[in-house]
């Protein structure tokens, strides 16, 4: 079929609103391009939570390790000060190099990162390959997202999107699984690190054969009038008439940006008032999503456990892997809803429970420690049922987080800025997810230590207090809108009506 190439007008831009009705499962090129991108979270999944159960065994191996906090809870973080680096420069690469070398980089210093780590010889070297590890995670979420939602047709968007999630959560469960198979094995922790670095190779050799996101494509050769990479990719994904649609749509956008003399300068989101209100919502979902606790829980689940009252290593493990279980199913029931209900919908029902549940696993913790409460239950067993009602918030938690709060913050923020500045906001926005992810794994267990952990649960509870009042206020809608009326959002926002509305780059903060 032949399309038309030239740049529409902006009542084409508004005209092209076409029937958009394509469905999760009806087209397996974009469930492909999906899978292999959400290798990328299957990494990012398996590294959060492989280390929790590593940890119980480094601690054995290394006695410098064993008593020392502080050093236990650098082993964590430091593949999130990675990750942070990672994600803060994997956005400039993914708008200067693409979506798919970013990937590429990514898997090399992941596989490298974890072959490091399986030959450590002391604690010093483990953190080292935790860093490599961590700057390929950190590129990699920034990446998959975008990815996925360049290649997704906007219905299904969400959805698409949030399957990155489920690999996210899947890779916990995953390494949790490895970890309780691994507990008798001779060199445990070692295989345990050791073995993330198959999937990694196994994505780099998957992408090698997938195409560049059509999308940044199109943007990235509008100069050099050379669209033909992402037209062939578009005409995998759409039926004739939808195909016309977007190509328009994509036209327009990119015509509008090489008119405005667009060139994804950083000062740029600060400048631009659009951009600021998009960049404040996205960066303060990622912000809320790690201080009202996931990766507190994921991180150190088989600590917690313990501090519950279960001393066991394997049994900690085994809930663990009923925790990361729950965590990975509830995925899939956002994956059902984020189309349906809509992201601002979800994710504030999400933060409703956590907050219910935080606070029923705080009251667990405080009773727990409160030994003239225990001494007067019948039969002495308070601490046994304590200590279970203690594991049934953690899992009430994770059913509520699961489906909202989870997938919520990555699906938002791969549709909310404008295509020159997609890989660069997004970058910026899971760098202040993962700077909220080192706070919050490297003071965890010290707060604990010197608050209780009762006290620190009813702390991050409040914190989703404040997470549900920022999403009712800041964060908007955004179900089913093409990425171009994702913009005109944003400017409506921050200029009100159409007649008075600045362009992107031009206007006045």
């Amino acid at each position: 079929m032949t399309i038309d190439m030239s740049v529409p007008g902006s009542s084409g831009l508004l005209n092209a609103v076409g029937k958009r009705n394509m469905k999760f499962f009806s087209n397996g090129y974009v469930l492909a391009l999906t899978g292999a991108a959400g290798i990328g979270g299957f990494l990012f999944g398996y590294d959060t939570g492989v280390i929790s159960g590593a940890l119980l065994y480094i601690r054995d191996d290394f006695p410098a390790v064993r008593d020392n906090y502080f050093l236990q809870e650098t082993i964590v973080s430091m593949a999130l000060v990675g990750a942070m680096l990672g994600a803060a420069g994997g956005g400039w690469i993914n708008d200067a190099y693409g979506r798919k070398k970013s990937t590429l980089l990514a898997d090399l210093m992941f596989a490298l990162g974890s072959l490091v780590m399986c030959a450590a010889g002391g604690p010093y070297i483990l953190i080292l390959g935790r860093l490599l590890v961590g700057l390929g995670v950190g590129v990699a979420s920034v990446t998959a997202p975008v990815y996925i939602a360049e290649a997704a047709p906007s219905e299904i968007r969400g959805g698409l999107v949030s399957t990155n999630v489920l690999m996210i959560t899947g890779g916990q469960f995953f390494s949790y699984l490895i970890n309780l198979g691994f507990t008798e094995v001779p060199g445990t922790w070692r295989w345990m690190l050791g073995v993330a670095a198959v999937p990694a190779i196994v994505q780099f050799v998957l992408m090698l054969f997938l195409p560049e996101s059509p999308r940044w494509l199109y943007w990235k050769f509008l100069l050099q009038d050379d669209k033909a990479q992402a037209i062939a990719v578009l005409e995998k994904i759409y039926d004739s008439d939808r195909l016309e649609e977007e190509v328009e749509l994509l036209a327009s956008s990119s015509m509008h940006e090489f008119q405005s003399d667009n060139t994804g300068s950083y000062l740029d989101v600060f400048r631009s008032k659009e951009l600021r209100l998009a960049f404040f919502a996205g960066a303060g979902l990622q912000a809320f999503q790690q201080f009202t606790g996931i990766n507190t829980v994921m991180y150190y689940s088989p600590t917690i456990v313990q501090m519950a009252g279960f001393t066991s290593n394997k049994l900690a493990l085994l809930l663990s892997v009923i925790v990361a279980a729950m965590n990975a199913a509830g995925t899939i029931v956002g994956i059902y809803l984020i189309d349906r209900c809509g992201r601002r919908r979800l994710a504030l029902t999400s933060l409703f429970g956590v907050v219910i549940s935080l606070v029923i696993l705080a009251m667990a913790f405080i009773l727990q420690s409160s030994s003239s409460i225990c001494m007067a239950a019948a039969n002495g067993n308070c601490q046994g049922v304590l200590g279970w009602f203690a594991v049934a918030g953690l899992a009430l938690y994770i059913a509520f987080f699961s489906p909202g709060m989870g997938p919520v913050p990555w699906a938002v923020n791969s549709e909310i800025y404008p295509e020159a500045y997609r890989g660069m906001c997004g970058g910026m926005s899971a760098t202040v997810n993962w700077i909220s992810n080192l706070i919050v794994a490297q003071i965890f267990l010290s707060i604990v230590g010197l608050l209780g952990t009762g006290v620190t649960f009813l702390i991050i509870a409040g914190i989703g207090v404040l997470a549900f009042i920022f999403v009712a206020m800041y964060v908007p809608e955004t179900k089913g809108l093409s990425f171009e009326q994702v913009e005109q959002l944003w400017k409506e926002r921050a200029w009100g009506s159409s007649d008075n509305r600045q362009s992107l780059l031009g206007a006045a903060p």
